[in-house]
C-alpha cells in the first residue's frame, strides 16, 4: 500500500470551518452535517489529488464502488476542495419521504432506468453539467462484485454523457471504505479506526472519442479509458497489480489467477 497519510486531527478541523457550506439546500447540508464528525473524526481518512477537481463548470467525477459508505467520504473530499457533488441516483428514491428531500434540495439527478431512449435517462445530468455542476458518477452501476474489490467492468452510461457534454471527467478512487462498512453487513465498524483513503486523477484523455459519432464502439471505448485510470488510482492505494481483464457481472470465463502480493 502506498503511504497516503491520514489527515491531522488539526487539518480535520480547519477542514469543518472552512469546507463549502454553499449550495447544499437545507437538508442536503444538514445531512452532511449529521454525517461529517463520523466520516472525519471517527475514521482516519486522508486524500490527495483534490487540485484536478475544476475550481468552476461542469465536470464529471468517476468513482470506483466499494461500499454503501463511499458517497459519505466522497462528498466530504469534494467540498473541501470548494465544491458541491450532485450524485445519480436512481428516480424511485424520489418516492420515498424525508429521502427525497435530500435528494431534490441537494440538487441531486434522478436516473430514469426505464426511459426508452438512453439519452432521456441521463438527460438530468446532461443539463447538470451544462449549468456547470459536478456530477458525482458510480460507473459500476453498485458496489463491485470483484471478489479482490477491483473496479468491475462499468456500464457505459458515462462514456455517453462525457462525449454528449465534452465535460472533463476526473477519475477518483475510494479504498479502504469497505471496511467501515463492509458490503455485506450494514453494521458500521467504528473500533478500531478504519483507514479510508480518496484519490483523484488528471482528466482521462477521451480525445480518441471526442467530436466522433457516438457509435457502441465509441461509448463503450470511452468508458473503458475512463475506468482504466480510476483503476490505476486503486492500484496506486493498494500498492498491487490489478487483475488484466476487469471482473464482468455474469461472465461464466475464469479469471488468470495472479500470486498474491
Amino acid at each position: 500500500m502506498t503511504q497516503d497519510r491520514p489527515l491531522s486531527e488539526w487539518q480535520k478541523l480547519r477542514l469543518t470551518f472552512t469546507r463549502r457550506w454553499r449550495d447544499s439546500g437545507f437538508w442536503y447540508g444538514l445531512a452532511i452535517a449529521l454525517i461529517w464528525p463520523f466520516a472525519m473524526f471517527g475514521t482516519k481518512v486522508g486524500w490527495r489529488g483534490g487540485e484536478h477537481i475544476p475550481r468552476s463548470g461542469g465536470a464529471l467525477l468517476a468513482i470506483n464502488h466499494v461500499s454503501f459508505a463511499d458517497p459519505i467520504f466522497d462528498v466530504a473530499f469534494t467540498i473541501c476542495h470548494g465544491r458541491m457533488p450532485r450524485f445519480l441516483a436512481k428516480s424511485e428514491l424520489w418516492d420515498m419521504p424525508v429521502v427525497k428531500w435530500v435528494l431534490g434540495g441537494g440538487k441531486h439527478i434522478p436516473v430514469y432506468r426505464a426511459s426508452i431512449r438512453a439519452k432521456d435517462a441521463y438527460r438530468d445530468a446532461i443539463a447538470a453539467i451544462e449549468r456547470g455542476e459536478i456530477v458525482a458518477f458510480y460507473p459500476e452501476g453498485t458496489y463491485t462484485a470483484d471478489p479482490d474489490g477491483w473496479p468491475m467492468k462499468a456500464k457505459n452510461g458515462i462514456g455517453r454523457i462525457a462525449l454528449l457534454t465534452g465535460a472533463p471527467v476526473i477519475p477518483v478512487a475510494n479504498w479502504g471504505t469497505q471496511d467501515v462498512l463492509p458490503p455485506s453487513s450494514g453494521r458500521p465498524r467504528l473500533r478500531p479506526r478504519r483507514r479510508v483513503t480518496v484519490v483523484a486523477g488528471p482528466p482521462v484523455d477521451l480525445s480518441a472519442w471526442l467530436g466522433g459519432p457516438r457509435t457502441r464502439t465509441a461509448l463503450d471505448g470511452a468508458t473503458n479509458a475512463i475506468m482504466s485510470d480510476v483503476t490505476k488510482l486503486v492500484a496506486e492505494i493498494r500498492g498491487e497489480t490489478p487483475p488484466a481483464e476487469p471482473f464482468t457481472p455474469g461472465a461464466d470465463a475464469p479469471r488468470e489467477e495472479r500470486p498474491a502480493s
